[in-house]
């Protein structure tokens, strides 16, 4: 029987590239949401309702795989943060958890949102899945490894922070990662 994963892409990311087509390339059956075309084009709750109409549907199962990646982890959380604990295995790579500047590229992000996550971690609202890891690129601008791991000391999800990694991990690492995590 083929195991489905359920995935979500970065901004702009779509199933069937990049993560996505290495799942394929293991002969996993791929379910998720392309962060593009009309699926971009709905406001931030209505992608949050979707995600969290596609976990609870029942087609993933309890032991259900869900990987995220970039700004599709922060989605993957806003619904998290709506669901009563998911009883699925849940990987997070280079997740945005909230705002993010950085003075070197004088670039910054406030995503929809931008405080819920700390707000609830930090009251001990978060409801934490069954399983679940995040891995973070040592230096990720976007995903501030601090801030990941400040945001997972709060709700107990275990953070692996990648040497010599920005915001796209090596395909290497996360060749190996999905081989360990889906077997």
């Amino acid at each position: 029987m083929t195991k489905s994963v359920y995935y979500l892409p970065g901004m702009g990311g779509r199933l069937d590239t990049g993560l996505g087509l290495a799942l394929l390339s293991r002969g996993f059956n791929l379910q998720g949401r392309e962060l593009a075309g009309e699926f971009r084009k709905l406001d931030f709750g209505q992608q949050v309702d979707c995600v969290v109409n596609d976990l609870q549907s029942g087609a993933l199962g309890e032991g259900a795989f869900v990987i995220a990646n970039s700004f599709g982890a922060y989605l993957i959380l806003h619904a998290l943060a709506q669901m009563p604990s998911f009883k699925g295995n849940v990987l997070l790579l280079s997740p945005i958890v909230g705002y993010f500047s950085n003075e070197a590229t004088q670039m910054g992000f406030v995503p929809p949102r931008a405080e819920r996550l700390v707000e609830m971690a930090s009251a001990g609202a978060f409801p934490v899945p069954k399983q679940c890891q995040i891995h973070v690129g040592a230096d990720d601008w976007q995903s501030d490894p601090a801030n990941v791991k400040a945001f997972s000391a709060m709700v107990g999800i275990p953070v692996t922070v990648v040497p010599d990694a920005g915001h796209s991990l090596p395909k290497a690492y996360v060749g190996g990662l999905l081989d360990r995590w889906l077997n």
